[in-house]
């Protein structure tokens, strides 16, 4: 059993005979009353998505999961295919597993895929990346006075906020657990 204070975004835990998956948690401590764990759960299967209260005294069921690492192939339609590289074998995913970084996953990326009875029901990437800008519009001259930003497409084709200062060329790192820039790394 787990503390609903323990739920975190990806833990998958058993509700009423189903599989959920924690997207959202966030605990609630009013000044008048006791304490309590406001989430959002998505079913594994199916994809209903419902929002539940958890008192902070509430008991919810976890699941054990098996974990295997595997490294991205390529996406085909609405799957992601990965590859263990240990056997060889390939499994084939729900790209709403990945959903708010797909357009930063590039070839060989890591993941850590969670197993429930043979069935993938958590897909964890790497925190950070490292890609190349393609394209970034120039900064204003003078314009580096506080924290001016801008939006640049990386290789990917995902869109990012940078400072000013990064231009078509340079590697950056980011954050895939809030897709920020974290810093712009030497080749």
């Amino acid at each position: 059993m787990l503390d609903p204070i323990d739920l975190k975004k990806g833990t998958v835990i058993k509700l009423d005979n189903e599989l959920y998956t924690c997207t959202f948690s966030q605990f609630v401590n009013p000044g008048k009353g006791s304490a309590f764990v406001r989430t959002k759960l998505k079913k594994i299967k199916g994809g209903n998505t419902l929002e539940r209260t958890f008192k902070s005294s509430d008991k919810v069921e976890d699941v054990e999961l098996d974990k295997k690492y595997v490294t991205y192939l390529y996406t085909e339609g609405d799957q992601i295919i990965l590859m263990d590289k240990d056997d060889y074998e390939q499994y084939s995913v729900s790209i709403d597993l990945v959903d708010d970084i797909v357009q930063f996953i590039k070839e060989e990326m890591p993941f850590e895929v969670q197993f429930f009875e043979g069935l993938p029901v958590s897909v964890s990437p790497p925190n950070f990346v490292e890609l190349e800008v393609t394209y970034a519009e120039e900064g204003l001259k003078g314009d580096t006075q506080g924290t001016a930003k801008k939006r640049v497409t990386v290789e990917t084709g995902g869109e990012v906020m940078v400072p000013i200062f990064i231009k078509q060329g340079d590697r950056i790192r980011i954050d895939l657990r809030d897709i920020s820039f974290v810093e712009r790394v030497n080749k």
